[in-house]
């Protein structure tokens, strides 16, 4: 029975110890991390000075630079050379726009209908949050937007096309759109308004590829007509 007891209190003894050097071994650590949350706690920024060779700025101020150009070509009178061009350039494009790509002249007649109508892709609403046209929903622009007069189509460089349209629609309030040519110049000999198709979006649009051609609605659609330019002393019903 001793010999038990001893045995007892041998193990206990262990248990004891090596619980004991668990606990310092845990503690390291944290005081370890402890003092260095002192001494971040503690640290402060110090001025180490300058260590190595300075360069200074060689490279000059780019809004120097800027400024100095401008001065120059002020003094130069390249300024006014430059504007003067700019105007020139402006005025000849309002004059004379470019072109549309792509357009030739009708030589046969062809006809096709037109339907304006679009599917909605996302809700409309009103200044108030209410929804007035519901995603999905199909709407067709001559419903509350008619198109009041046919919409024209020529080259304002072939006389035979301005002289077939002021025939056919001069009278009428039909809007003469321009593929090509000078419409001020127009607008001035013919004392009528003479619009231009900027960059071709109408033509593209309505899938026009000779003139002149014509929109005109018909019921919910349009029908476009493209056709040689004939003489025609009044216009078609």
């Amino acid at each position: 029975r001793d010999r038990m007891d001893l045995q007892a209190a041998g193990h206990r003894g262990r248990e004891s110890r090596a619980m004991t050097w668990a606990s310092k071994t845990l503690a390291f650590p944290l005081c370890a991390t402890a003092l260095c949350l002192v001494v971040a706690s503690s640290a402060e920024a110090r001025d180490y000075g300058q260590h190595g060779t300075l360069w200074p700025v060689i490279e000059p101020d780019l809004l120097a630079q800027i400024y100095a150009r401008l001065v120059h070509l002020e003094a130069t009178g390249e300024t006014a050379k430059l504007n003067e061009e700019l105007k020139r350039r402006t005025i000849a494009r309002v004059n004379r726009p470019n072109p549309v790509a792509g357009i030739a002249l009708a030589s046969t007649l062809r006809r096709w209908s037109f339907d304006p109508t679009i599917t909605v892709d996302a809700d409309i609403k009103d200044d108030m949050g209410r929804t007035i046209i519901a995603r999905g929903t199909r709407v067709n622009p001559l419903d509350t937007v008619p198109l009041r007069a046919p919409l024209v189509f020529l080259d304002g460089d072939d006389a035979r096309q301005v002289e077939w349209a002021i025939a056919r629609y001069g009278r009428s309030p039909a809007k003469f759109i321009l593929v090509a040519g000078a419409p001020l110049e127009l607008m001035k000999a013919r004392q009528r308004r003479f619009y231009f198709d900027q960059g071709g979006k109408l033509t593209e649009h309505f899938a026009i590829r000779a003139v002149p051609a014509v929109v005109e609605q018909q019921g919910r659609q349009l029908l476009i007509t493209e056709q040689p330019p004939k003489p025609a002393a009044t216009r078609p019903s």
